[in-house]
């Protein structure tokens, strides 16, 4: 569970799942590193994915800071598990094959994404054409 301050400035538990599924948080995730030193990410994607016949979910994080050995448009694939007092916690995934699987999942779901704002886009345009056809069309037969 992360600690998030509130108006009066008393400290609240909230578990990370109620923030990585939150369509409305914009906050930055606030991390640990092992020196016990703050890094902050922007979410970009929580991805579910299936490992050894074991479903697991992961989450995309891009570092608002710069860390050593990530480039700017680079992010971190991070593994959403529990600690041994069964909060929501999250580890960097050490196995490149997964990463790596878990980031060509997130860009397929994106990639899927932008055909169907394009779909709408189109179709939006068809039917706003066609009505435009329509009146003209209308208005010359009078």
């Amino acid at each position: 569970m992360d600690n998030k301050e509130t108006n009066a400035g008393e400290v609240r538990q909230i578990d990370l799942l109620d923030v990585l599924f939150d369509p409305d948080n914009k906050d930055p995730i606030v991390l640990m590193d092992e020196n016990g030193k703050q890094m902050t990410f922007e979410q970009v994607a929580v991805i579910p994915h299936e490992v050894k016949k074991e479903k697991r979910l992961y989450c995309v994080l891009k570092p608002s800071d710069k860390i050593e050995g990530i480039e700017d448009d680079e992010a971190i694939v991070f593994l959403v598990d529990t600690d041994s007092e069964g909060n929501s916690v999250i580890k960097v995934e050490e196995d490149e094959e997964v990463a790596i699987a878990v980031f060509d999942k997130y860009y397929d779901l994106l990639e899927d994404a932008q055909k169907e704002e394009k779909a709408k886009q189109t179709a939006k345009k068809t039917t706003s054409t066609g009505k435009a056809a329509g009146k003209s069309t209308s208005k010359a037969s009078k």
